[in-house]
């Protein structure tokens, strides 16, 4: 009995690797874009100054991460804040905000679900607590410290106080105000990709027929 082996092309496999990467290359590039676009759309915070703004902007790194690995969500990210350069109203400061909070998200999320597959729930529900933990880090020793080149110490304090009289001090608008914040933030828009992401994946994935 004769044993018949099969030879595949060594290029057929770099022309699929390579069709491949175009293709996560384009979805990655059509996420920012998307992504780009829901920053505009924001709604005010309850219990928040007027400069703080929720929006599910963060929603397609996320499924980035998820469907494309843990660096597409950074680079989704990446890509949607630098073009919200051109329009911000905060110098640069909400634009660094928001890459630092997503990316925590998006790459968290990411990572954990390709370490253990099949276990998004998991990926999201540890991606929102990164957010809420790079939150609190975040704007205790770089975003608050940037809004005080503008506005007050103690004016940017009073703005949170008007809405939750216990705070007094940076310390209790982060604990108080930025960590639940972006925790129920990140859970809202793991919920949403929770329920877009099975239809989204062989999409993205380039797994249609």
């Amino acid at each position: 009995m004769n044993d018949h082996s099969i030879s595949i092309n060594p290029s057929v496999h770099r022309e699929t690797a390579s069709i491949r990467s175009i293709h996560a290359i384009t979805s990655a590039a059509i996420l920012a874009a998307i992504s780009f676009a829901l920053a505009f759309f924001e709604f005010p915070v309850p219990l928040s100054p007027s400069f703080a703004k929720m929006d599910i902007s963060d929603f397609p790194a996320l499924v980035g991460a998820m469907t494309l690995g843990p660096w597409a969500g950074i680079a989704v990210e990446l890509v949607k804040n630098l073009l919200g350069l051109f329009s911000t109203s905060t110098g640069g400061i909400g634009e660094l905000a928001n890459f630092l909070m997503g990316s925590s998200l998006s790459f968290t999320a990411g990572f954990v679900f390709y370490r253990w597959r099949g276990r998004a729930w998991l990926a999201c529900l540890l991606g929102s607590a990164a957010m809420a933990v790079m939150a609190a880090l975040s704007n205790y020793f770089i975003l608050l410290p940037l809004f005080e080149r503008f506005m007050p110490l103690d004016a940017l304090i009073a703005s949170f106080t008007e809405f939750i009289p216990f705070i007094h001090t940076k310390l209790d608008a982060v604990l108080w105000n930025a960590v639940p914040f972006n925790l129920l933030k990140g859970l809202g828009i793991s919920f949403v990709t929770m329920l877009a992401f099975p239809k989204l994946t062989p999409i993205l994935r380039g797994h249609t027929r």
